[in-house]
């Protein structure tokens, strides 16, 4: 039991599943205890007892199109990293690597975090309306002024050893870039994305402000302060709250596929992955079957999108994600082809070699 007050102690998956289920009982308990009774001791308008709570989710899929919404905030928030990626990604780089481009807009990108987003809507809603490009390039904008700065960063903390050993072998300027920039900048990027997750949600709720035209943002405004349902402000809260460990956990799900050497064991004689645990096991393997169970339905969905084939020409990928279909189209267009190119690569390197004489 000494590991348990031990200074920056550790403990396996086991314990760790154990104590949080305990953990999470022992804070509904605190909440069932402020908020239980006719008189709770925090009022009922302030903090929901966790029943009306849990209550209030068969309501907002009734009265409030929960599932549409929330396809809605989804495809904004996606978009938004969609367009953020292709414009801070090669800017970034632009400015890490050039001193000249350096000097001339380092200073520049730095002073554009301290603008406050919130004041800035209005220019938004005159140059892309109030429709969904709006909302998109908003968080977009949102996510590129963080962005930037750390991808600047990172390039700078590329270590030395690699570039005098592309140097040494007589790499060209394309090749450095290619085989080691790239490399590490996104490796350590995808860490600082999975940051930027919680700052996108955040801004989620101005970016539907604008029109109010749906998402989830827009949602817990109206049931909030129009319907006075603190019930189902909380019951949204907890929605965000399952959506960010979700994407949290993809993101080590793919953080591994594509980055294994940051999963090595730190052993002077091994250079082993490190094994994951019970949980991490079957968390990786659930988020497998999701994806591929994901892929399935949008091409059933996609092809419905061209030839109906559902009873009363009903395109469900059209009614939930509105004008933001595109990122769907989007997203699951270059998982096909990614899964397309590591079938090729894979029988590629299975391919027997003819022996030559």
């Amino acid at each position: 039991m000494s590991w348990m007050f031990k200074l920056r102690g550790s403990y396996n998956s086991q314990k760790g599943i154990i104590f949080g289920i305990i953990g999470f009982l022992v804070t509904l308990m605190i909440w069932i205890f402020f908020t239980n009774g006719e008189n709770p001791i925090v009022p009922g308008g302030i903090l929901p007892s966790p029943f009306k709570v849990f209550g209030a989710f068969g309501d907002l899929m009734a009265d409030n199109e929960l599932f549409k919404n929330l396809c809605l905030s989804l495809g904004y928030n996606f978009g938004g990293y969609i367009i953020a990626l292709a414009i801070a990604l090669p800017v970034g780089f632009l400015i890490g690597l050039y001193p000249v481009v350096n000097a001339m807009f380092k200073a520049q990108v730095d002073a554009i975090r301290f603008i406050p987003l919130t004041a800035i809507t209005g220019l938004f809603i005159v140059a892309f309306g109030i429709g969904a490009s709006s909302k998109i390039n908003f968080l977009a904008f949102g996510i590129i002024i963080y962005l930037t700065p750390i991808i600047v960063q990172r390039i700078s903390e590329v270590s030395d050893v690699f570039l005098k050993t592309v140097y040494t072998i007589g790499a060209t300027d394309w090749q450095t870039i290619k085989t080691v920039y790239i490399p590490a900048v996104l490796s350590k990027l995808s860490d600082d994305i999975r940051v930027l997750t919680a700052i996108s949600w955040t801004y989620i709720i101005v970016a539907e402000g604008i029109a109010s035209q749906g998402g989830l943002g827009s949602l817990i405004y109206n049931v909030g302060r129009k319907q006075g349902r603190p019930d189902k402000t909380f019951a949204i809260l907890i929605i965000f709250i399952i959506i960010g460990l979700i994407q949290d956990r993809l993101f080590v799900y793919l953080d591994k596929r594509f980055f294994p050497h940051k999963y090595q064991i730190k052993e002077k004689y091994s250079s082993k992955i490190k094994e994951p645990g019970i949980l991490e096991s079957i968390l990786d393997f659930g988020i497998m079957i999701f994806v591929w169970v994901s892929l399935a339905i949008y091409v059933l969905l996609a092809i419905n999108e061209v030839y109906s084939f559902l009873p009363k020409g009903i395109r469900p990928l059209e009614y939930l994600f509105a004008d933001t279909v595109w990122v769907i189209h989007t997203i699951f267009i270059s998982v096909i082809f990614y899964k397309l190119w590591c079938f090729y690569r894979g029988f590629k390197n299975k391919k027997p070699k003819v022996a030559t004489t």
